[in-house]
This record gives C-alpha cells, structure tokens and sequence, in this order.
C-alpha cells in the first residue's frame, strides 16, 4: 500500500489488514500531482504500466513527431489524473493482491466479491474517529490484544517508526521480480503525518498538510481504547487522556461509540451522535 501510495498523490492515514479484506484511511492530495512534471508523471505511470508505444518511444529516448508530441502531452494529462483518483489506486491495489493469490492459490478468475465502498470524511472528527476504528479492526477481530501486537496496521507501522524503514525497499524489489512493478526509482511515501502543534480540531484549518493531532496523543488514544475493546466491557479511558477528548470535541461515551462502531454513527459525510454526555 505504501509502495502504491508513493506512486500516486495519495497519503495513506490509516489502514488495516484483515483476513479477507481490508480499510483504508487516505487523503487525495491533488496539489502533489499538479507540481509534477510530464517526466514525473510517466516515470510514475511507466512504473504501473508499460503504456502505448508512443509512451515506450519516448521513455527508450526515440525522437517524435509534432503530432505525435502532441498525443504524448495529452496522453500525460490523463495518466495525471489518473494517478490523483481513488478508482485507479484501488483498481492497482486490488488487482495486485488479486494476481498474488490467485498465483499461491494456482487459480484463476475473480478474486474480489465488490469492486470497493468508499465513504468521505466530511470533519476532522470523523477523520481521527474512522483512522482509530480501521486501526482497532483486529482488536475487535480478537487478532490481537493491543494494536503493537496488531500484524499489517498503520497504528502498528507508526508504533515501530517503521514508514521509511528498509523492510518497505525489500517489498519493493519483491514487486518488481514478481512484475508487480516494472521499476520504482523515487522514495518511499511515509505515512501521513500528525500535527506538531496543541490546537483544538475546531481550530485547526484544512489547509494544514498534517492530521490534526499529535502523534503520542493518537497512539496513547487508540491503545487505551483498544485494550477497553478486547476486554469486552465499556471501561473507563484513563484521566489523563480525557483532555484529548476535549480537544476532539467528543466525550469519552461518544469516543468509544465512534471508534468501536464507526459506520454506525457516520452518514451523510458527518458523525452522527447523541448529545455528549
């Protein structure tokens, strides 16, 4: 996921995972895939695809004629748009993992049941609220008992500072022999980053490229409400996190209700809650 991600302008917040299927949290950043140049853009999309001829003409360094400059020009405004939409990412995502388990499997024909349902988060609210329920899907599951025990997680990613690390080069070269990608030459794209600064949710502006929390605040959130999850009972967050609370705006009954039961509560594009109690 982090591989795709880093070839599209999506930034990937939250995800999980599970044994037959799985969640994302991720942010379309539309300003990235507009600062690229047409050479960004087909490295990018060369890595994916091989493209028609023209594409493979011009990357082998063959000259082009005028009419032909001008299908690549607009040839590269549709692969542009296409590595800034949601469809296309999940279509490479899902047709990657398709392709791997029908090769273990030694089978073939349709892997997935749906193509995918997508929802948008419409607050930041409902933005912290669905990364902490993707990030709490295997303890719900009874995979795990804390999300640092929790395999194939974002919130266990960020727990083992491992976004960038190493291990994220090896998949890559995994990917390319087994043709998952015909080369990848940039860097890996972290996960999307947490605020640096204390402000309230109600108060952080949407133009700010960053989750609108400290990370320590998030990790802290989501590990007490999973060990409150796998125990089974409602519990009771501890005092010190309640200020997180506050500055989320939620009471920590709403926090539990959003974070265990997300779908339930989100329609429209907004929380849907009783009043805090």
């Amino acid at each position: 996921m982090r591989v795709l991600s880093s070839l599209f302008s999506i930034d990937l917040c939250s995800y999980a995972v599970m044994s037959n299927h799985y969640h994302l949290v991720v942010k379309i950043n539309a300003g990235e895939a507009i600062s690229w140049s047409d050479e960004d853009v087909l490295n990018r999309w060369t890595a994916l695809f091989r493209g028609p001829l023209i594409v493979q003409q011009y990357r082998a360094g063959e000259p082009l004629t005028d009419a032909e400059a001008d299908t690549l020009c607009s040839m590269v405004k549709v692969f542009r748009s296409r590595l800034q939409s949601l469809s296309w990412f999940m279509k490479c995502l899902n047709e990657y993992i398709a392709r791997k388990a029908n090769a273990e499997d030694g089978c073939t024909g349709h892997f997935w049941e749906a193509r995918f349902h997508s929802e948008s988060l419409c607050s930041e609210q409902a933005l912290i609220a669905a990364m902490a329920y993707v990030d709490l899907n295997p303890i719900r599951a009874r995979m795990a008992k804390t999300p640092a025990q929790s395999g194939y997680t974002s919130i266990k990613a960020r727990i083992d500072e491992d976004a960038r690390g190493s291990p994220g080069r090896l998949r890559i070269s995994r990917m390319i022999e087994s043709a998952g990608l015909f080369h990848f030459s940039g860097s890996i794209k972290p996960l999307k980053r947490f605020s640096n600064t204390g402000v309230r949710l109600s108060e952080h502006t949407r133009s700010t490229d960053c989750l609108p929390m400290y990370q320590s605040e998030y990790l802290k959130l989501v590990d007490a409400t999973g060990r409150m999850v796998v125990e089974g009972r409602s519990g009771r967050i501890d005092p010190e996190l309640e200020t997180i609370l506050s500055r989320i705006v939620l009471s920590e009954v709403q926090w539990h209700q959003v974070s265990t039961e997300f779908r339930h509560h989100y329609r429209g594009g907004y929380l849907r809650l009783s009043p805090a109690a």
